[in-house]
C-alpha cells in the first residue's frame, strides 16, 4: 500500500533555520504529539519525537536513497543551526522511510517543524522554519486519542494456506542448491470504525515494546527490535536479528525454549546468514570491528529471537551518513536471504505482494549525518480505516511450513494488539 510518488517539496523559500533549547522534561513523549504530521522514533522513552513538515522530499526506484542524501546534504549544509544540547538527536534532523523494493516504492525523508528529544538527564526542543522568532510550544500532555472502534482482521494478498504452500515451494529451492535462505512475509488486512488516530497505537507499542524502537514516519509505524544501523561519532553498531521462537507466557517454559532457541541448528543457521552479510556490508566503511563469535537471546513480550551487536569504527577518511550505511546493508540477509540477488529475485517471483516500507530501513539523521535506522519490522502501513500488517519469517533447508506459519502470527502480534488493546 504505497503512495502516490511526489516530487521533492519544500514548502518554503530560502535555508532552514534550526533553533534548540533546553526545556523541563515534559513526561512521556509520545504524549506531546498532536494530530499533525507526528513523527517518532523511540526506546526506553529516549529518542525524538516530532510533529509539523518544514521540508520534505519523496523519492523512488534504485536511486531513492542517492536522491535522499544529495537532498538531505543540500539542506543541512545551507541551514543556520544553533544547538545549545550538543546531544545526539538535537540540532536540526530529518526522519526518514524507505522502500523495499527498488520497484515499485515510495520513500521519504521528512524536517518537522517541531522536535522533542530526551537522552539520558537532557531534554530539549528544536524549532525549524525559516525564522528564530517562533517563540517554543508549550509541551503539554494531548488528549487521549480516539480509538479505532471495532477492528476486523481479513488475509491480506495471500492467506494461510497459500502462504504455507508457497513456504514450501521456497524449501524445495532451497534443497535445490538455488540458494540457502530466502525471507518471505505475508500481510493482514485490518479495518478500522474510525479512520485510525496513528497515536492510538503508537502510544501501547511504546508501553508493551519498550526494548523496541517504537516508530511512526508517513503512515507507517511499529516497534522493531532490529538496529539496522547506529551511527554516532565515528561508531557504528547494528542489532541482528533471525532465528525466533514464540513465547508461552510460562516463564520456565519460555527458559527452556529460549535454551532450545540458542541450541537450534536451523536457527544457528539462519542467524549466521544475517550477521554475515551486515559485517561483510559495514566492512568496506570500517578501519576495525567487532563481531561475537555466538548470539544471544533477544526476550521480547511476544517472541524471542537470536540476536548480535556487531560493532565497528569508521575512520575519519570515509563520510558514509548513517542513510548511505543503512542503503549499503539493505537488504540484508536477515529481511533478504542469502545469497541477496537470489532470495530478492525469488522473492518478487514467489511472494505474492508488495512490501511497500515494509522491511525497509527507518529511522533519523542529524546534520552531521549521525543517526539511527531501524528496520520497519513489527510495522504496518495505514491510510484512513485500513490498515496493513505485514510479518515475515527466514525460509532455510529444514524449514516446516506450517511452523513458519505460526512464526508469522506471532510477530502480528504487536501490531494487531495495539489497534484493539484497551
Amino acid at each position: 500500500m504505497t503512495s502516490t510518488p511526489r516530487a521533492a517539496t519544500r514548502p518554503f523559500a530560502g535555508r532552514l533555520v534550526a533553533r534548540t533549547v533546553a526545556v523541563p522534561d515534559p513526561g512521556p513523549l509520545l504524549s506531546l504529539l498532536p494530530e499533525d504530521a507526528p513523527v517518532a522514533w523511540l526506546r526506553r522513552g529516549e529518542g525524538i519525537v516530532g510533529w509539523g513538515v518544514a521540508a520534505s522530499i519523496r523519492t523512488t526506484g534504485t536511486g531513492r536513497f542517492d536522491e535522499a542524501v544529495e537532498w538531505w546534504h543540500d539542506v543541512a549544509s545551507t541551514a543556520i543551526v544553533r544547538d545549545e544540547i550538543g546531544v545526539p538527536g538535537s540540532g536540526l534532523v530529518c526522519l526518514g522511510s524507505f522502500a523495499f523494493a527498488d520497484e515499485p516504492g515510495d520513500s521519504v525523508l521528512v524536517v518537522p517543524r517541531v522536535v522533542v528529544g530526551r537522552r539520558g538527564d537532557h531534554t530539549w526542543v528544536t524549532l525549524i522554519g525559516d525564522d528564530e522568532l517562533t517563540p517554543p510550544p508549550d509541551l503539554e500532555p494531548q488528549p487521549e486519542p480516539r480509538p479505532p472502534g471495532n477492528v476486523v482482521f481479513t488475509d491480506g494478498d495471500v492467506d494461510g494456506a497459500e502462504w504455507e504452500a508457497i513456504v514450501a515451494r521456497a524449501v524445495a529451492r532451497i534443497n535445490a542448491g538455488e540458494l540457502e535462505k530466502v525471507v518471505l512475509a505475508r500481510d493482514l488486512v485490518a479495518t478500522t470504525d474510525e479512520p485510525l488516530d496513528v497515536r492510538w497505537p503508537l502510544r501501547r507499542l511504546g508501553r508493551t515494546y519498550e526494548m523496541c524502537w517504537t516508530f511512526h514516519v508517513d503512515g507507517l509505524f511499529g516497534a522493531t527490535p532490529e538496529l539496522l544501523v547506529r551511527r554516532e561519532r565515528g561508531l557504528v553498531t547494528s542489532r541482528v536479528l533471525a532465528g525466533t521462537i514464540r513465547r508461552t507466557g510460562d516463564d520456565d517454559r519460555d527458559l527452556a525454549l529460549a535454551a532450545t532457541l540458542a541450541r537450534s541448528s536451523k536457527d544457528l543457521e539462519e542467524h549466521e546468514y544475517a550477521v554475515r552479510s551486515v559485517a561483510d556490508s559495514l566492512a568496506p566503511h570500517c578501519s576495525s570491528m567487532n563481531v561475537p563469535e555466538s548470539p544471544f537471546v533477544l526476550h521480547l513480550p511476544n517472541v524471542m529471537h537470536l540476536a548480535t551487536d556487531v560493532a565497528g569504527v569508521v575512520p575519519d577518511t570515509d563520510s558514509s551518513t548513517v542513510l548511505e550505511l543503512a542503503a549499503a546493508l539493505h537488504p540484508s540477509a536477515a529481511v533478504g536471504g542469502t545469497p541477496t540477488k537470489v532470495a530478492i529475485e525469488m522473492i518478487e517471483e514467489i511472494e505474492g505482494m508488495d512490501r511497500g516500507r515494509y522491511a525497509g530501513p527507518v529511522g533519523w539523521m542529524d546534520a552531521s549525518g549521525d543517526g539511527e535506522f531501524g528496520i520497519a519490522l513489527r510495522s504496518a502501513e495505514y491510510s484512513g480505516t485500513r490498515v496493513r500488517l505485514f510479518a515475515g519469517c527466514g525460509i532455510v533447508a529444514d524449514s516446516d511450513p506450517e511452523a513458519e506459519l505460526a512464526e508469522a502470527q506471532a510477530k502480528f502480534v504487536p501490531v494487531r494488539d495495539a489497534l484493539t488493546a484497551r
